[in-house]
């Protein structure tokens, strides 16, 4: 299976690729902050998930291998061959993924609130079945205090409604089909074969990944640079954007 995924450019044509994942429930905007502070230097391709955003819909179960393989197809379609890559939680297990099997093609990863093994697998089929029972509405309530830190929202009640927004439009099939992909997804026995620089963020405030999860990333990928984003919970380059985008300028630029 290849997906077909809606993708955005950003940049300078003969610029370096930079290739953007977003998270379960989000779309490409939510690397808005990203692209802002390195759209001046880096061609930024930004894809949407199944589902998500302008992607089409899908039925059934996907795997991180399918939603990685869909990520290539998006840089085929950007008429980017070598790329670094930006992921953000199920966006940052496809950048695991590209790490140990994408080849030459990619160049460095940086992963955010993402792991190894998600915590209680066994959790994922059963949001699944929730969300298409009852839609994506159903998980907004649980957002709060998950995605961003609760004093984030307080002083920012217009990011949180963008954030809350890109969930309530996520189409359930799609969100569901993602979810079988997170609660199978266990790529630690590969960690040890991505050889490129790797760049892993935790934010300090994270339930859905917690700074010790992230860090078994770095742990098991040689090399690794590891670091955590204070005050900050999963969606962390979006409530934390100035410390996110000098973790990710000083990786990237070091790169060039």
């Amino acid at each position: 299976m290849v997906l077909d995924l809606h993708h955005v450019v950003d940049g300078p044509a003969d610029a370096p690729a930079v290739l953007f994942g977003p998270s379960l429930g989000t779309d490409l905007h939510l690397f808005d902050p990203q692209v802002a502070a390195l759209a001046d230097r880096f061609r930024c391709v930004r894809f949407d998930l199944p589902g998500h955003g302008g992607s089409p819909d899908v039925t059934g179960d996907l795997t991180i291998e399918d939603l990685a393989r869909g990520a290539l197809a998006a840089a085929d379609a950007a008429g980017v061959t070598g790329f670094h890559y930006v992921g953000v939680s199920i966006g940052g297990a496809i950048g695991q993924w590209l790490g140990a099997h994408g080849g030459d093609r990619v160049r460095s990863i940086a992963v955010l609130a993402t792991a190894a093994r998600f915590p209680n697998p066994d959790s994922w089929p059963q949001r699944a079945a929730t969300v298409r029972e009852q839609g994506t509405e159903a998980m907004v309530a649980s957002r709060p205090g998950t995605w961003y830190v609760e004093d984030w929202a307080r002083r920012d009640p217009a990011g949180e409604k963008r954030l809350l927004d890109m969930l309530r439009a996520t189409k359930p099939e799609a969100y569901a089909a993602c979810c079988s992909a997170i609660g199978a997804f266990d790529i630690r026995a590969d960690l040890a074969s991505v050889s490129v620089p790797a760049l892993v963020v935790a934010g300090a405030d994270d339930p859905a990944t917690p700074p010790p999860v992230v860090r078994e990333i770095a742990d098991g990928i040689p090399g690794a640079r590891y670091a955590e984003v204070p005050a900050s919970a999963h969606l962390l380059n979006y409530e934390r954007p100035d410390e996110v985008n000098a973790l990710l300028a000083e990786h990237l630029d070091a790169r060039r």
